[in-house]
């Protein structure tokens, strides 16, 4: 069967959405940022008013942009801490897209996050997240092995049922983060409610279990090593190694790495390794002043999949809004931005 470049393109495509639907069994996971410091309530939602100001965060990246029809996920949030209810409120707003269109996931999520003074240094903040999942198919899209002519290649149409084109369902996380002025560490569980994304019926034991998004976890942390300190923050240095581990399912992740920034200026460099091989080096170059910062990442794959799955992209913007009035409650922690 001779089947032209465009034909190759639409059945690989196929191949990513038949992966994705059936993901809890197979490849499941959730979309992630290189920079998870960086979209800090995107972690972990007990972040969610911990700078002591107000913060807005906006993250996009392209994964594996070599490929047709890669995973381009965005993410905004806004976050502050308020003395009346001794915590933290967060919204985000994170959309994600895999294949030219074909399958589409947006979510809205309110948090609210809890400070705990456990002792004059160390201090506590403990969160709930809820959030509101849609996910759309673009049926029309999608292209199946009866549409198949010898030769001509998808010339016929499919007996395929179409399916629901959109999915709602809510959704449950939580997590804690402890920290002082040198050390910063968390944990935090997504999905807790497991819910059911099918787009067919889940009448079945089977269908339901192959349909559920299962439980993420993760664990995090790091500490803060000033190498030159002075009054002022241009000339001073700092060193930010940390360690992030995720587990969903059958599947984990870990990414260990640092940054260093002298001034405004910062570099980094992460590694990231999967249950069963290395997976990227992860670079970071970013800026940070009064009110702004920008970071951009580049993974380098180091896997099998570089053959096909080079490099992915990130950026991300965020704006901190100062008050004049300082808040009398507040712990902020200091923790790595990127």
């Amino acid at each position: 069967m001779k089947i032209n470049c465009s034909a190759n393109n639409r059945i690989y495509i196929f191949f990513i959405l038949l992966f994705l639907v059936r993901a809890n069994v197979s490849l499941a996971q959730d979309p992630e940022f290189s920079q998870y410091y960086a979209n800090p309530i995107y972690t972990n939602p007990a972040f969610a008013g911990s700078s002591g100001i107000g913060r807005m965060v906006t993250d996009v990246r392209n994964q594996w942009s070599n490929i047709t029809g890669s995973f381009r996920t965005i993410s905004a949030s806004y976050d502050e801490h308020y003395d009346v209810i001794n915590g933290g409120i967060g919204i985000m707003l994170t959309g994600d897209e895999a294949g030219t269109g074909l399958l589409q996931t947006i979510s809205l999520t309110g948090i609210y996050s809890y400070q705990i003074n456990i002792s004059r240094y160390v201090t506590m903040r403990a969160a709930v997240q809820g959030s509101i999942v849609q996910k759309s198919i673009s049926f029309g899209k999608l292209t199946f092995f009866d549409q198949i002519a010898l030769r001509q290649g998808f010339v016929y149409n499919t007996n395929e049922t179409p399916i629901a084109a959109n999915v709602f369902y809510p959704n449950v996380a939580a997590g804690a983060v402890i920290y002082t002025s040198k050390f910063y560490g968390g944990v935090a569980v997504h999905n807790i409610n497991e819910p059911v994304n099918a787009f067919y019926s889940t009448d079945s034991d089977n269908a339901k279990k192959l349909s559920t998004v299962p439980i993420r976890y993760t664990v995090h942390a790091g500490l803060v090593i000033p190498l030159v300190q002075t009054k002022d923050p241009k000339n001073e240095s700092n060193l930010w190694p940390n360690i992030m581990y995720m587990q969903q399912s059958t599947f984990a992740q870990l990414n260990i790495g640092l940054y260093y920034n002298k001034g405004p200026f910062v570099l980094g460099m992460y590694y990231r390794q999967t249950s069963s091989n290395g997976d990227a080096l992860i670079g970071l170059v970013g800026i940070r002043l009064q009110k702004l910062r920008i970071g951009y990442s580049y993974d380098q794959t180091i896997s099998n999949a570089y053959y096909g799955a080079t490099n992915s992209h990130e950026i991300t913007v965020a704006f901190d809004l100062r008050k004049r009035i300082p808040k009398k409650t507040i712990r902020a922690i200091k923790c790595p931005e990127f």
